[in-house]
């Protein structure tokens, strides 16, 4: 087992990291920026390196910087949380030329899986399930011609990244032009790999994944599916664990597909294959992301599990303790991210000072954040700043539960969404669990 490990991100991630190393024994090491040098996580850890000035280029996605505190600090392994340089199979590959263990898969699996055009290749002979679609487009003339074969609407994605960035819809033949060169634009300007492929846009659809463990040693586990349809232009508003759309039988399939292809890839550590799923219950797989999920809380929750542990264990070597038909998932828990955004304003986020802070508690509740009382909002990263967890025996007691929750929440002295995951909370569609990835675009948003 490490000793002791540097974890290479911010905010409540790299706090929930180093409470695991903590449980576990091993020392940790925590990066900073300047504007994060009073943060929590930096105050935590047994040791802090700063590394660069507040924009993230410069601090934490600077991986000469990373590497060269990992050495400075004697740290055995880096864990890279998610974002940043979670998924960016140079730094991985930087590690490894370093002898630093990196936790989470090998720079050519996550190379292998980052190339969304090769992944599907990957996952159509191992009988994975795929959205038709095409390969690679090699420029606008072919786009126009495999748009023919495909069919309108259709998707213009970006072969390299994520985050719903180098994404475009394109309803008819008069679209296609436009929007095949934003596309190319925004992925080279996000990714620096303007490579589009095309796929058929399916609609309406639910946004289901499936969690996977696998060690060093053959093994591989499926945790179960979580729902994502919650979401704003691509991005997760609320997720939640089991799915109340998959039934038994399609719960099945999922778990066989998914352990397909995490086998078909030599797959370790945890990543999650995520899929689209029809009005019919018939599902396509869509990406692997090779990391940990911003939502894994809820599968740690239904299952018992610690997904960040675990992870360690198998990036020392350690194998899985558990089989397949030891997975169980025990009534049901709920997400919700919290963001410093204004949902009334266009979703503007908001930096600034939080004045009062009170946090919800009882049993089965979970916060996980970085803020404290006090606490000033950046404005150089990502909005969210804490994530709100329940579990319960049921769905219907875990919405009362969330709902409970989110009112005793109290952040005042800047915007944040609660106020939007109450709405949701409430709408009949998320409570008979009859929602997709179409949710947000038709919500109530009187509040």
């Amino acid at each position: 087992m490490f000793s002791k490990i540097l974890i290479a991100n911010r905010g409540e991630i790299a706090v929930r990291i180093i409470r695991a190393c903590k449980e576990m024994g091993i020392a940790t090491v925590a990066v900073f920026s300047e504007a994060d040098r009073d943060a929590l996580h930096v105050n935590l850890a047994d040791e802090s390196v700063c590394i660069g000035p507040a924009p993230s280029k410069d601090s934490y996605l600077n991986m000469n910087a990373v590497i060269s505190a990992a050495v400075l600090t004697g740290a055995e392994a880096i864990h890279p949380g998610y974002g940043l340089l979670s998924e960016n199979p140079k730094f991985v590959k930087l590690c490894e030329e370093c002898k630093i263990a990196f936790i989470g898969p090998s720079s050519e699996i996550i190379e292998l899986m980052g190339d969304k055009d090769r992944a599907r290749k990957t996952m159509q002979n191992a009988g994975v399930t795929v959205i038709p679609g095409c390969d690679l487009l090699e420029n606008l003339q072919e786009a126009k011609k495999q748009a023919k074969t495909v069919g309108f609407p259709l998707l213009l994605k970006a072969r390299s990244g994520g985050g719903g960035r180098g994404i475009r819809l394109v309803t008819e033949a008069g679209e296609l032009e436009a929007a095949y060169h934003s596309a190319v634009s925004e992925a080279k300007s996000a990714f620096g790999d303007g490579a589009l492929y095309m796929e058929k846009f399916l609609s309406p659809t639910k946004h289901i994944e499936m969690q996977i463990l696998c060690d060093k040693h053959g093994n591989a586990v499926c945790l179960g599916e979580r729902e994502c349809s919650i979401q704003r232009k691509n991005q997760k508003l609320l997720e939640e664990s089991p799915s109340p759309s998959v039934r038994e039988e399609v719960r099945a399939q999922m778990i066989d597909q998914a352990l397909k292809a995490v086998k078909a890839a030599r797959y370790e550590n945890a990543g999650t294959i995520e899929f689209l799923m029809d009005e019919n219950g018939s599902f396509y797989f869509m990406e692997m992301n090779t990391r940990l999920q911003v939502e894994h809380t809820v599968t740690e929750m239904v299952t018992g599990i610690d997904l960040v542990k675990w992870q360690i264990r198998i990036a020392a070597g350690i194998p899985l303790n558990f089989n397949q038909s030891e997975v169980s998932l025990t009534g049901c828990a709920i997400e919700c991210r919290i963001n410093a955004e204004d949902p009334r304003h266009d979703y503007r986020p908001h930096a600034g000072r939080i004045d009062v802070l009170h946090i919800p508690g009882g049993p089965w509740v979970r916060f996980d954040t970085a803020i404290t009382q006090g606490y000033v909002v950046p404005p150089f990263y990502d909005s969210m700043i804490g994530k709100l967890i329940v579990f319960a025996k049921t769905r219907e007691e875990a919405i009362r539960k969330m709902k409970a929750a989110l009112c005793e929440l109290v952040i005042e002295g800047i915007q944040t969404n609660r106020e939007l995951q109450l709405a949701i909370l409430s709408d009949p569609r998320f409570e008979d669990g009859d929602y997709n990835t179409d949710f947000i675009k038709d919500l109530n948003m009187n509040f």
